[in-house]
């Protein structure tokens, strides 16, 4: 086990009816807010009215940026950047999920800044200075709500890069399940996927002795793994949601991490097929994810067996692993597969003809290799590509 400090200082407001405290705990950290959401839905819930209700009664003026979509771009975060030194903004709210989240990060993190915020997504600048966020969350998805990155894609150059600093956990984050009621069945899904491969990027290591997070990791997928199937058949389930929440918080909050190296390949190779093709970046791991599997398991199948008899059940067979292996990423597509994911890029109408480019951008021009269970270089990339077609 590998020495660590872990520290996350967000406010966690949990359950039914928190969103009725955002004005208050905005109030302790600014006079006047960036309200950051997507589109209409927060509206057609009735959910802006409750939180601008809130803020004004708390005294807080609001500035508004609307329009967040999937896989956020750099263009509306600098639109949020000028508005905020416009008006005087002193503290960012994200009403939504990751996206959103990550879009209200990024502008916090530039508008104390001199240069262009983008500088923080290409290694060009470190974060000294952040206004405080604040989040209600409507999508348990990217964990953005407590977590200390954030990314952002360039649609100019197609890049989607992350930045991080421990500035950018969050300052309060209300979580209430029944924000998520009417998520439609793919959305919820691409969220699970997404909650599920935080863990796994962390859970599928070399390091030694790391039971307790192991079993923390495990215990998370399987709350995942049940729920999923209850909140499609019930959207309204407060139980079952209540849980995917949580799961989606402590899964990227860095405590599974703590101790164990962790990969992140999967990642990278996921944020090249939502920054060139803009696909949900849940839909692009539940796609990455099973050909990674198959691709490791020839020459590092240990964890895998591991995953499989303990995260997907499969009886373990030590005197032919590579069986138990095969069945449980098998089992593991066919989960993604019933809850409505792609599991391969066809169906997502991807081809391999930017199977080398995209490699080479994951690999800084095929200099570097990506993730640490298993490294990769260029060609391991464009064969994972070519297991997922």
């Amino acid at each position: 086990m590998r020495n660590f400090t872990f520290e996350c200082a967000t406010k966690i407001v949990f359950g039914k009816g928190t969103q009725a405290q955002a004005g208050p705990l905005a109030a302790a950290y600014g006079k006047h807010a960036l309200l950051v959401y997507g589109g209409g839905s927060i509206k057609k819930s009735g959910l802006y009215d409750e939180v601008v209700r809130s803020l004004h009664d708390a005294g807080v003026a609001v500035t508004e940026l609307p329009g967040v979509q999937a896989n956020p771009r750099v263009s509306l975060v600098r639109e949020g950047i000028a508005a905020s030194r416009r008006d005087g903004v002193d503290f960012v709210l994200a009403v939504g999920g990751g996206s959103v989240i990550d879009t209200a990060k990024a502008v916090a993190e530039g508008v104390p800044y001199d240069g262009d915020v983008w500088d923080f997504f290409c290694g060009k600048a470190k974060i000294e200075k952040m206004l405080p966020v604040g989040t209600v969350l409507t999508i348990p998805a990217a964990g953005s709500e407590s977590s200390d990155s954030n990314v952002i894609t360039n649609e100019e150059t197609h890049e989607k890069n992350g930045s991080a600093s421990p500035m950018m956990r969050p300052v309060f984050s209300i979580l209430n399940p029944e924000l998520t009621y009417t998520l439609p069945p793919y959305q919820t899904a691409c969220g699970c996927m997404d909650i599920m491969a935080h863990v796994m990027e962390r859970y599928f290591t070399n390091e030694p002795h790391v039971e307790l997070t192991d079993r923390l990791c495990t215990a998370i997928l399987r709350t995942v793994l049940n729920n999923l199937p209850v909140v499609m058949r019930q959207p309204d389930d407060y139980d079952a949601r209540a849980q995917i929440m949580w799961a989606g918080t402590i899964g990227q909050n860095g405590l599974v991490g703590t101790g164990r190296e962790e990969d992140w390949a999967n990642h990278v190779i996921e944020h090249q097929l939502s920054g060139f093709y803009d696909i949900a970046h849940g839909a692009g791991l539940s796609i990455t994810f099973p050909a990674w599997m198959r691709y490791v398991a020839q020459s590092n199948p240990g964890k895998l067996f591991q995953f499989s008899t303990e995260v997907l059940g499969v009886e373990g067979d030590h005197y032919n692993p590579e069986h138990t292996v095969r069945e449980g990423i098998d089992r593991f597509e066919r989960v993604l597969r019933d809850s409505g994911l792609p599991t391969h890029l066809s169906e997502a109408g991807i081809g391999d003809e930017r199977f080398e480019e995209m490699a080479l951008r994951c690999t800084g021009g095929g200099v570097r290799t990506i993730g640490a269970y298993v490294p990769l270089g260029k060609s391991d990339i464009v064969n994972i590509l070519r297991l997922a077609l």
